[in-house]
């Protein structure tokens, strides 16, 4: 008869966690990609696998962020965006941003000339300020179709002829047209400037389920508790707690981007059961987890 294991036998220890080694990259030539009054919408196209970071860059005109597959979490000096394929991410001028393949991602993005002293996709002036910072956008059948359209070839090649040139002015203003339309969803993340606090973050927003108490994730930060604790309170104006579930949150429109059942997402997010995680959702955003993850 085979050896039978005690009673008491201590339990296999899980398995590790893969370790998965980002890759770093730089910007894609924006200079060859410039929007001008001519050419008012530019848009680029990037395959990146996932853990690819783009390093922080800034440009003069506004971006627009689109994966239309795989997910992308952006970073900005005051916060963190996810964006699955059923968003877009707006960046103002000027906004200095990193951006971290989630997922293996076809990302596409698009730059939008910004005349002397303004902001949006051509909006009149009375409606802009909504446009002077971040933006998680929903992104329509129409938009992300009309994206894919875009002529994405740099400008160090052979210039666009007349007939390609006017479809793309016609692709900008229906661009153009459906940003304006699209609602905005909140997906961000604030971020702190506090540099012990800047990394508990950071490593909570890499994997918000690696530790459950505040001390555990503490412990790698040379802060008490108490003290990152009373960091969160006068930094982000809210507990760690609360901050974790708005991270547990975006993490979540992650999985159902990739059409997990809302048992695995719970299960996934270190949650004991379905109903637990609902009680969550339904308690930060007011809505039950089917209509808040239904469209992403």
């Amino acid at each position: 008869m085979p050896n039978q294991p005690a009673p008491d036998a201590t339990p296999a220890p899980p398995p590790p966690r893969p370790v998965r080694v980002p890759s770093y990259v730089e910007a894609l030539t924006p200079h060859l990609f410039v929007p001008s009054r001519a050419r008012p919408v530019r848009a680029k196209h990037r395959e990146l696998t996932a853990d690819t970071h783009v390093r922080p860059h800034s440009h003069p005109w506004a971006q627009v962020a689109i994966s239309t597959t795989g997910v992308i979490r952006l970073t900005v000096p005051h916060g963190a965006y996810i964006v699955p394929p059923s968003r877009a991410l707006w960046i103002p001028p000027g906004v200095e941003h990193a951006v971290t393949m989630v997922e293996d991602a076809d990302l596409r993005t698009l730059y939008f000339h910004q005349p002397p002293g303004r902001c949006g996709p051509a909006v009149a002036r009375a409606q802009e300020e909504p446009w002077r910072q971040c933006r998680v956008l929903e992104v329509s059948d129409l938009l992300r179709a009309l994206v894919r359209e875009m002529p994405a070839e740099p400008d160090d090649g052979a210039p666009l002829a007349p007939e390609a040139l006017h479809r793309e002015r016609h692709l900008s203003a229906l661009i153009l047209d459906e940003l304006r339309r699209a609602n905005s969803v909140r997906l961000g993340v604030e971020l702190p400037r506090d540099k012990r606090l800047r990394h508990l973050c950071e490593t909570v927003l890499a994997d918000p389920t690696h530790h459950e108490t505040l001390a555990d994730w503490a412990r790698d930060t040379g802060a008490s508790p108490r003290t990152v604790a009373r960091l969160f309170r006068q930094e982000l104006g809210c507990t760690f707690t609360q901050w974790r579930q708005q991270v547990i949150l975006a993490r979540a429109v992650t999985l159902a981007a990739g059409r997990r059942p809302i048992n695995q997402i719970a299960a996934e997010l270190g949650y004991n059961s379905p109903s637990a995680f609902s009680a969550m959702v339904r308690r930060t955003v007011g809505l039950a987890p089917g209509q808040f993850l239904g469209s992403c």
